[in-house]
């Protein structure tokens, strides 16, 4: 799973008319950012008075500075096309690759292994080996070495994660953005044979994240991953001497198919809230 956010761009030295090109392109920006920075655009609209105190020579060379800054906006938006035709052309490149991935891991086919000819490699463990199909927890050893994603997983989730059978990120065209596909076989732990996590950009040319959907979870009853039971013993003298049981979220991977949701008016949000909740979008986009 790879973030596709152009990073690796730089912002024009020259840019001088826009705000907006002088943020890295690509730099993953919440929709909140996105807002507040259309207000900054708005501002940028307005004369400071600065230009026009300059004298004639000078506004010639800012007006040669603005027209380098189209220029290299023209190559931008061609590089950008470009860019956006190479990684279709090698998506199409890869996909027999990560078919035949997939074929491997889930011991659909199986590779012939040379042997060395020793009794050793010809028969010792030839039983076990004949009954073993695939890569055994290949996707939850993958994930686990990521470092962004091994944060997320607890040990409660490593039961349910031994079940997926392949995680696959689909490119979409309209609206822009990706999703990803993870593939579970039949589990105790929830009905759903595929989970989905949706990205919706909000510009076609920048990744600027929108919104993000995911799979409502059907989990199997007592088996939700992302809640935990509380008992707590009744006080004494209390008339009910039944346990009371209390229900509270808790850290789970799983929780990355609930994603939290922007506010509609951002006004009426307190200020280490916001903040709070734009953290948790930024890593929200991160792992995804």
């Amino acid at each position: 799973m790879s973030k596709r956010d152009g990073s690796d761009e730089q912002a024009s030295p020259y840019a001088m008319a826009d705000l907006g090109a002088t943020l890295a392109p690509g730099t993953g920006l919440s929709a909140a950012d996105r807002a507040g920075l259309d207000k900054l655009q708005h501002l940028a609209g307005k004369s400071s008075g600065y230009v026009e105190s300059l004298s004639l020579e000078v506004k010639k060379r800012v007006n040669a500075l603005q027209e380098l800054q189209k220029q290299h906006d023209e190559l931008e938006t061609r590089f950008r096309e470009e860019r956006a035709a190479l990684e279709a052309k090698y998506q199409k490149l890869y996909e027999p690759l990560y078919l035949k991935r997939s074929d491997i891991v889930n011991g659909v086919v199986d590779v012939e292994v040379p042997k060395d000819g020793t009794p050793e490699s010809d028969h010792t463990g030839s039983k076990k080996q004949a009954e073993e199909k695939g890569i055994p927890e290949f996707w939850l050893t993958a994930m686990k070495t990521n470092e962004i994603l091994a944060s997320q997983i607890t040990e409660r989730d490593e039961g349910a994660l031994k079940y997926v059978r392949d995680i696959k990120a689909v490119t979409l065209d309209n609206p822009k953005g990706f999703r990803l596909d993870f593939y579970f076989e039949s589990n105790p732990y929830f009905k759903n044979l595929v989970l989905s996590k949706t990205y919706h950009m909000a510009d076609e040319d920048e990744p600027i994240l929108d919104r993000a959907i995911g799979t409502e979870i059907e989990w199997s009853p007592g088996k939700n991953l992302t809640q935990k039971i509380l008992k707590k013993k009744p006080k004494k003298g209390a008339k009910n001497a039944k346990p009371v049981t209390k229900t509270e979220q808790c850290e789970s991977f799983f929780s990355f198919f609930s994603p939290p949701e922007t506010p509609e008016d951002d006004d009426d949000v307190d200020t280490d809230v916001f903040e709070q909740l734009q953290e948790q979008l930024e890593q929200d986009y991160d792992i995804g």
